[in-house]
């Protein structure tokens, strides 16, 4: 969840890929396991450890923590598709794009294989050892995302695409220095409650994936750990929409971020001169 801002790019700091990399692995996991864990309490314990609620703060908290940790050697890189756009716009070069992707797919992999751990013996006793996809007792959903039953696949990936764009159009406010961007420190948390709002505002048709990073490598571990290939099939196909409509949703909200507000803004050096002037005439 990098600010899109060529100033913020990570292109100036003297870090190596290694280290981002592994970086991203370890607070990835550490980001993820709140928001899947939470998912895990609420299904399997049938709504008695939590809520809908419970499960978009817990991506928050995850969010906010993930930004503090990882801020000063990835610049809080815990989005692919940010990612993909900020390589696409120029701000990073192929071998950090391939550093932060790789580190994010790792860590959210790892926090996947963390909670199947954590929640074993629970997934089994609910399930009676047969992991499913759809039914009563479906399970494959605490790790990855699926549409609802009601929803469309263009519904679905529409709602994807806005919600992404939100997402940018969010991270964008909080950092804008022409604009009016949050105080230094405070922009973790802004970003976590942001993410909180996304989902309690358009989670009910897809449950708010918005990220690939976030929803590909889970995937990918339960169609290892017993689920099956039900997971790339179930929902119409669902798999590749979380991946797509992030990356598209996060190149449309950067443009309209630019047209409506962007290119309003005053230079920065501008800015900058008024605010001293005011500072002068109240002194």
């Amino acid at each position: 969840l990098l600010p899109l801002q060529k100033k913020c790019s990570l292109e100036a700091q003297p870090t190596t890929g290694t280290t981002i990399l592994l970086t991203l692995l370890s607070l990835f996991l550490f980001t993820q396991v709140f928001g899947l864990s939470s998912v895990a309490q609420v299904v399997l314990g049938k709504g008695s450890t939590g809520q809908y609620l419970s499960i978009n703060m817990a991506f928050g908290i995850g969010v906010t923590l993930g930004i503090h940790a990882a801020g000063g050697i990835s610049g809080g890189h815990l989005n692919a598709a940010i990612t993909i756009m900020e390589y696409v716009l120029g701000n990073l070069s192929w071998k950090k794009l391939a550093a932060y992707v790789i580190g994010q797919f790792l860590g959210s992999f790892a926090a996947a294989a963390t909670v199947f751990a954590v929640y074993y013996d629970a997934l089994y006793e609910y399930t009676m050892g047969n992991f499913t996809v759809t039914g009563p007792t479906a399970t494959a959903l605490i790790f990855s995302t699926y549409p609802s039953p009601n929803v469309s696949l263009l519904g679905a990936f529409f709602t994807e695409f806005i919600a992404t764009i939100m997402l940018v159009l969010g991270i964008q406010v909080i950092h804008d220095e022409k604009n009016n961007a949050a105080l230094k420190g405070t922009q973790p948390l802004l970003t976590g409650i942001l993410v909180l709002g996304i989902g309690l505002g358009m989670g009910m048709n897809t449950g708010y994936a918005i990220n690939p990073s976030r929803d590909l490598p889970p995937r990918i571990f339960t169609a290892i750990a017993g689920w099956g290939t039900d997971v790339f099939t179930a929902g119409h196909y669902w798999w590749w929409v979380p991946v797509t409509a992030p990356v598209l949703g996060c190149f449309a909200g950067a443009l309209l971020y630019k047209l409506f507000i962007d290119f309003h803004n005053e230079p920065e050096n501008e800015t900058k001169t008024k605010k001293e002037q005011t500072g002068v005439e109240t002194s």
